[in-house]
Formats: structure tokens, sequence, C-alpha cells
């Protein structure tokens, strides 16, 4: 007798390479399990179940979440830098680039 398996997806991005495996796993897989499952972690020793984010086509989730039919398992990188900060940065250059600009003569 053979065991009935469910269809997912485990993708990974990084900044010039993309990685999307398609596998067959057993019912009642997690999250944690799958990626185990992909091997993704030996190619990529910076995917860590403990301290990574994971979520399920684009909202965050934990790493004990069952999977199901047809689901998309995603390992998020950390963020180089706070989109916050760095939006507050370009509108201060801006606000000083501006104030600068009448001051040449021609």
């Amino acid at each position: 007798m053979s065991e009935n398996k469910i269809k997912i997806e485990v993708v990974y991005a990084l900044p010039h390479e993309q990685v999307l495996l398609k596998l067959d796993v057993p019912p009642q897989t997690t999250i944690a399990e799958a990626i185990k499952l992909s091997g993704l972690q030996e190619k990529y020793p910076e995917i860590d179940l403990e301290k990574g984010k994971f979520g399920l086509y684009g909202k965050l989730s934990k790493t004990d979440v069952v999977l199901r039919e047809q689901d998309r398992v995603e390992i998020y990188r950390p963020l180089l830098a706070d989109p916050k900060e760095v939006r507050r940065k370009r509108a201060e250059e801006g606000k000083v680039m501006k104030k600068g600009g009448g001051d040449v003569a021609a």
C-alpha cells in the first residue's frame, strides 16, 4: 500500500538566484519538515529554522503549520535595511537638494 502524498512548492529567492522546488510530501508535513525535505538548508546554510521567517503565499507562518495540497512555502531572507529608515533618509536628502538648488548663479 503506497502512502498518499500532497504536492507543494518550496521557494527561496536570493538577489541573483531564485529557487523553486516542487515536492511530493506526506500528509501532515509541517513547514519545517518541508524545508528539511527540500534539501535547501544543505545548499544554503544561512536558512535557520529557529530564527528565520517563513510563510505561505506571502503570509508569515510558524514552522509548525501543517501544509495542504498546492501550498507554497516561502523562505524569507532578513532585510538588509529597514524600509522606513531608507525612505526617511531619501526624504531628508531630497529636502537638502531642494534647498541648495536655487543658489547656483548662471
